[in-house]
Formats: C-alpha cells, structure tokens, sequence
C-alpha cells in the first residue's frame, strides 16, 4: 500500500471569537434550562425528563469550556506579547 503525502501545505487554522462563541452557547444552554423547568410535571409524566437535565449539563459543561478558552486565548496573547518581532526572510539571490 502507498503512503499518502499531502501535496499541498494545510491552511493556517480559523481563529474567531471563540471566548464569546462559547459564552453563548453557554448562556444558551442555561435559558433553554430556565424556558423547560416550568414544564416539569409535563416531562416527567411523558418520560422526556433528560431534556431538562440535558440542557443543564450543557451549561455545566459550558462554564467549563469557558474556563478553558479563556485560558487559551491568555496564554495565545501572552505567548504573542513574548515573541520577538520578525524581520522578513528575502530569498537568497546569486
């Protein structure tokens, strides 16, 4: 079998707002908590209770993720801030 070699570089990774992405997907996932909850008894008698517990594990797991992009986008800027400036390299000529 051939070993696969990529023929051309991979593209430079999308950056975003990433911290503001997950802060609402977060804040989404604690107001779809909040909307359900007074619907309680209707879940709970229809056996959809987890949709409740579903949305309130999002959010749990989003504080999470936002604790963790938080640190990524610190420790990307600190990490940029500590890099020293880079002239541009010019091909050599004969």
């Amino acid at each position: 079998m051939k070993k696969w070699i990529p023929e051309h570089e991979a593209p430079e990774p999308l950056e975003g707002p990433v911290v503001a992405t997950v802060t609402g997907g977060t804040i989404l996932w604690f107001v779809l908590f909040l909307v359900q909850l007074p619907f309680y008894g209707w879940y709970d008698d229809h056996g959809h209770l987890w949709w409740i517990w579903t949305c309130l594990a999002g959010a749990g797991l989003g504080l999470i993720g936002i604790w963790y992009v938080r640190g990524r986008d610190a420790a990307i800027k600190r990490d940029a801030a500590n890099e020293p400036p880079t002239e541009p390299v010019h091909p050599a000529t004969d």
